[in-house]
């Protein structure tokens, strides 16, 4: 796992190298005049105060500010610029998860919790770009100056720096030991968090039930007990933090009293100089931090690598549907749709479409009914090619979808889908999302043919009223009819309605309707629904149940009929 998270960080980090370089020069030159300081502080004791040279004592004094301000300087401009260029690196591995998430299958979001996915893409994210921040700089500038400071203390004296390293296995055999427990602890963390964030999602996109069935307090102790949970593996990872970052460097610092009592002796008999003495005290001072900060970053590198073992396992979730790439593109359409033998499973025990086999002429009306289950929707799926057959073929124009341009394919196929999305946002960007560069015009007359051009100019601010979150400030009805208006401007080839009026009332059902009529008019369409009224006005109905076809013909034909039709629908026979 750690050479596959460094391997993701490297892939994402090559396109900054330039960036990288220069932020290392600058650190290199700033860790190069830290570490002339100390030493500086030799000649000021030996020369200048032992010395009672004036003229070295002002000279010194001189380059140790100058020295200090420039290392400042420089500590700055490689801070600011590496935090923003691993600000840019992380977004990209962001920008990448967002678009590999949009190429996952409907089979992906059904098995997996909004909240999970949220937690990924934002805390697991958000906590390798605070480690890559806040420590992975920290981590260069600690490793030169320790490699800057070892060299000058046994420049000093040899003996004093075996003295200062004697308890370095011990304190390394502590940070091992319970580094080792970390990860596991830091994985429990992040998925009692994810676990928050999913039931807070989950809860309140359904306050209405929980409101109305008076189950507030039982959803408040379900809320304090994943809390509860949160903390205590909070506490317990802090535990193991501290142990593990600061038990090491304790130990590391009773070396300190070992090179007190010998170096001290060596003073008094003169074998060492006090300046000597005092300017190795100031590097072992000076060395110290670093070990126990490299010993501390330890364990946001741990952190960090379960957040890339999260991320990556959304990044190992391979696409169902991949664009082929000699993909062909489709300019001009005419409309035909064909299903050959179509086989699906959808994580059930058996097929949600078995052998499945129709054929849709350009310009006409089809409509498919069945029972709940009997995989209408997933037609418009297919069709769509969210999802690909695990048999058969899905033609559009006698060409199949898995060589056609995914681009141009749901370019001239669109669906409007039972409960339509609408973005918080005005109406007129609603209406455009499909088409952003559509003139006002185009608006207006796309929301004529869908019936709602009245109901937006009564709104306070028309075409630019918010909507509200998933437009929540409007009705079922008129977000269905933005929904229409919206495909209307895409102008397709193929429209799939999938239950458009599942969620309406007699009197919106029949507006919703009359601007379905407007835009299907001489279009390809495939009607999905479980009305008989909508089924009525298609020129071949196709009927599912149990997966497969039960029966087709015109509307008129299975009224009359004795087939599964009348059977879904209650409609009595009638003599012809």
């Amino acid at each position: 796992m750690p050479e596959r998270s460094a391997k993701t960080l490297l892939h994402y980090a090559l396109p900054y190298w330039r960036r990288l370089v220069l932020v290392l020069v600058l650190s290199l030159l700033s860790t190069a005049l830290s570490l002339v300081l100390p030493y500086l502080s030799k000649a000021l004791i030996d020369r200048g105060l032992l010395g009672r040279d004036t003229h070295a004592l002002v000279v010194i004094v001189a380059l140790f500010a100058g020295i200090t301000l420039v290392s400042f300087v420089l500590n700055v401009v490689s801070g600011i610029r590496y935090t923003g260029t691993s600000a840019q690196i992380l977004f990209d591995m962001r920008l990448s998860l967002y678009r590999h998430l949009q190429r996952l299958s409907p089979r992906f979001y059904a098995r997996t919790r909004l909240g999970e996915i949220v937690s990924r893409i934002n805390n697991d994210i958000a906590e390798i770009q605070r480690v890559a921040a806040e420590t992975a700089l920290a981590w260069l500038g600690n490793v030169l100056f320790l490699i800057g400071t070892v060299f000058f203390m046994l420049w000093l004296d040899a003996r004093l720096f075996l003295l200062t390293i004697a308890l370095l296995p011990v304190s390394f055999w502590a940070l091992v030991h319970y580094r080792r427990r970390l990860e596991g602890k830091v994985a429990t963390l992040r998925q009692a968090s994810a676990d928050i964030g999913s039931f807070l999602i989950e809860t309140l996109q359904g306050v209405k039930l929980i409101v109305t069935s008076n189950a507030q307090e039982r959803e408040e102790l379900r809320f304090r007990g994943k809390n509860d949970t949160f903390i205590r593996a909070l506490m317990s990872m802090q535990l193991l933090s501290y142990l593990s970052g600061g038990l090491p460097g304790l130990i590391l610092s009773g070396s300190t009293v070992l090179v007190f009592l010998y170096g001290g002796q060596q003073v008094i008999h003169g074998a060492l100089s006090m300046g000597a003495f005092v300017a190795f005290l100031a590097y072992q001072m000076r060395l110290f931090p670093p070990i126990q900060a490299l010993m501390g970053l330890y364990t946001s590198l741990a952190t960090a690598r379960v957040s890339l073992a999260r991320v990556n396992q959304i990044f190992d979730t391979a696409p169902e549907v991949v664009e082929a790439p000699d993909a062909i593109a489709l300019p001009e359409v005419r409309g035909d749709v064909s299903f050959e033998n179509v086989t699906l499973t959808f994580d059930r025990n058996g097929p949600v479409l078995d052998g499945v086999s129709f054929s849709v002429r350009a310009g006409e009306t089809l409509a498919v009914v069945g029972p709940s289950g009997s995989g209408k929707s997933t037609i418009a799926d297919l069709l769509l090619r969210l999802l690909d057959p695990d048999a058969g073929t899905v033609r559009l124009d006698g060409h199949d979808l898995r060589g056609i341009r995914l681009a141009d394919l749901r370019a001239r196929v669109v669906m409007v889908e039972q409960e339509p999305f609408v973005f918080h946002t005005s109406v007129a960007e609603n209406l455009r999302y499909a088409c952003p560069h559509a003139s006002d015009q185009d608006l207006e007359e796309a929301a004529r043919a869908a019936g709602i051009h009245d109901f937006i100019r009564n709104l306070p601010l028309q075409y630019e009223t918010q909507v509200g979150e998933r437009g929540m400030a409007l009705s079922a009805g008129e977000r269905q009819r933005i929904a229409i208006a919206r495909a209307f401007l895409a102008n397709p080839a193929v429209l799939v309605l999938d239950e458009p009026t599942a969620a309406l009332d007699p009197v919106s059902e029949r507006q919703v309707v009359a601007g379905y009529g407007a835009i299907m008019k001489g279009r390809t369409t495939i009607l999905i629904s479980h009305r008989l009224e909508l089924a009525s006005q298609a020129d071949r109905v196709v009927v599912l149940d149990g997966a497969k076809i039960a029966e087709t013909g015109s509307p008129e034909e299975l009224r009359t009929g004795q087939g599964s039709f009348a059977k879904l629908f209650g409609v009595a026979t009638i003599a012809p």
